[in-house]
C-alpha cells in the first residue's frame, strides 16, 4: 500500500489537469453520515422522489421533516483533513478543482472555489418557480415554528432545498462541466464515493477513456475498481494525510 500510494504521489506531482471527485466518504471523517448507510435518514425514512414532490403536499412536507433532521448534522460539522488538504492542491494548483456528489458545502467551507456540485447544496433553499435561493437555517426555521412548508418569500412559489432529489435532472451546465474536466484530465481521483450512482458515477470511466489515470480510493470495492490505475482501500483521511506528506519537499 505504501508503494501504491508513493505512486499516486508522484503522479499528482507530475499531473498538469488534475481533478478530484468526491463522495460521503469524504464527510463521514467530519461526522456527516452517508444517508445510505445503516443509521442514516434514508434507513429510517422513504426518500421523497422528485415528482412526489411536486404533486403532493404530504410529500412536501415529510421533505421538509428530513431536511430538518438532517440539518443540525451539516451546520455542526468542520471541515476535516481531507478537505483542508484539497483546498491546498487547488492554491498551489496541484489540481484543477473539484467535483463533488457531497451536498454538505464542505468543500467550500474549507477555501476551494473550484467546486462542482453535482447533487447540489443543503445549506441553500431554491423556488422552483423563479429560482430565486435563500439561506436553509432561515427557511427551516420557519418551517420547525410552523410544521408547513415555507413558500418563497420572492414570489410566492414552491420551495424546495438546492438538493437533486431522486427523479430531479442535475443541473445541465455543471453537468457539462463535469464532463469537461473529465474528458480534459490526466489524473482523475475519485475518492470516497461507491461509483454507483449515475450520472455521477460515468465520470471517472469517461476520464479513463479520454486517457488519464485513474486513482480510486474507498474504503469499500467499487465497481470501477477493475479499470482503475491505482486502488486505495483505506480511510480517506489518513490516505490523504500520507499523500500529502510525499508532496512536500524534503527539508533541506
Amino acid at each position: 500500500m505504501n508503494t501504491t500510494i508513493r505512486t499516486v504521489a508522484d503522479w499528482l506531482g507530475e499531473a498538469n489537469s488534475a481533478v478530484v471527485f468526491t463522495g460521503a466518504g469524504v464527510s463521514t471523517e467530519s461526522g456527516i453520515p452517508d444517508f445510505r448507510s445503516p443509521g442514516g435518514v434514508w434507513s429510517r425514512r422513504k426518500p421523497i422522489l422528485f415528482d412526489e414532490y411536486l404533486r403532493d403536499p404530504e410529500a412536501r412536507l415529510e421533505y421538509w421533516k428530513q431536511r430538518a433532521e438532517t440539518h443540525a448534522e451539516f451546520t455542526s460539522a468542520e471541515p476535516n483533513v481531507a478537505h483542508r488538504t484539497f483546498a491546498n492542491w487547488e492554491k498551489s494548483r496541484r489540481i484543477r478543482g473539484l467535483i463533488t456528489q457531497n451536498i454538505d458545502g464542505l468543500h467550500e467551507i474549507a477555501g476551494s472555489c473550484n467546486v462542482l456540485e453535482l447533487h447540489g447544496t443543503a445549506r441553500k433553499v431554491g423556488c422552483l418557480d423563479c429560482s430565486a435561493r435563500f439561506d436553509a437555517e432561515v427557511m427551516l426555521r420557519q418551517f420547525e415554528e410552523t410544521q408547513a412548508v415555507p413558500p418563497c418569500p420572492k414570489c410566492g412559489g414552491v420551495t424546495k432545498h438546492a438538493t437533486i432529489s431522486f427523479g430531479q435532472s442535475l443541473s445541465p451546465s455543471v453537468l457539462q462541466t463535469a464532463i469537461g474536466w473529465a474528458r480534459e484530465a490526466d489524473l482523475f481521483l475519485a475518492i470516497g464515493s461507491s461509483l454507483v450512482v449515475t450520472p455521477a458515477a460515468e465520470l471517472p470511466a469517461l476520464a479513463k477513456s479520454s486517457g488519464a489515470r485513474l486513482v480510486i480510493i474507498n474504503r469499500e470495492p467499487t465497481p470501477l475498481d477493475e479499470l482503475a490505475d491505482a486502488v486505495i482501500r483505506d480511510g480517506v483521511g489518513a490516505t490523504i494525510t500520507e499523500l500529502q506528506r510525499l508532496l512536500e519537499p524534503a527539508p533541506t
